[in-house]
């Protein structure tokens, strides 16, 4: 089920902090999840479908920076924003070497971390209206695509019409030929979500287009496991 309302993976060691924090994000119309270490932040995220991360740095059992490495494994795109007691240079510098959108020191103003959140949802918005935009006649080996026509041909086989999600789903492994296409970012463009349900029906549409372009052997579609996909051709 979607809802209009972010969601929030919120992980603060600092039970009082922690709650304050979580109420305030939930007045402001998030729904958040908090836990408490990182052993807990990794369980809940693996668990739930998130669009926002906010993590301490200074934990029991497990930092924030090595939650935020196990989350990237997971997730390459979902925004991370380090919530941190320190201001050194080399941890600042650390953190955004490990995937971290953004940095606040504590104590900091909620009000500057509600105008950085809403600031990375633009940016993604941003990057997903912009892939509306973008070419839509492509050369992929052998074959040529129209994505506005949803046309595939090549010499060797009749001409296909592919159906609406398919060639959407062609048009972004065309646009990252050669490159990693983040699962999430075809779950949330196409499918408008990203849960096990419309993950599993992703896999389904990638072997479909498998069999579309089989007739060009050097035309590959690879699983990165827990990144995404990675179309290849001569």
């Amino acid at each position: 089920m979607i809802t209009s309302k972010k969601k929030v993976l919120l992980v603060e060691d600092d039970q009082n902090f922690g709650s304050i924090l979580r109420d305030y994000l939930e007045l402001n119309d998030y729904d958040v999840v908090l836990a408490r270490n990182g052993v807990e932040g990794i369980e809940k995220f693996s668990k739930g479908t998130f669009d926002i991360c906010l993590l301490d740095v200074m934990m029991p059992y497990k930092d924030g920076f090595t939650l935020a490495k196990e989350i990237r494994r997971v997730n390459s795109i979902v925004p991370i924003i380090f919530l941190t007691a320190k201001s050194m240079k080399d941890d600042v510098v650390k953190g955004y070497n490990l995937g971290a959108d953004d940095y606040l020191t504590k104590p900091f103003d909620s009000d500057v971390l509600l105008l950085k959140m809403k600031a990375l949802f633009y940016r993604m918005e941003q990057n997903v209206i912009n892939l509306d935009k973008a070419e839509h006649l492509f050369t992929i080996g052998k074959f040529k695509f129209n994505a506005k026509l949803r046309e595939l041909s090549c010499d060797t086989a009749p001409p296909v019409k592919l159906s609406p999600k398919e060639g959407s789903l062609l048009q972004l492994l065309a646009l990252h030929l050669n490159d990693l296409m983040p699962r999430e970012l075809a779950l949330k463009k196409i499918w408008k979500d990203d849960t096990y349900f419309t993950s599993r029906s992703m896999d389904v549409y990638i072997a479909k287009l498998r069999k579309h372009l089989k007739a060009d052997p050097s035309i590959v579609i690879s699983n990165i496991h827990g990144e995404g996909f990675r179309m290849t051709a001569s």
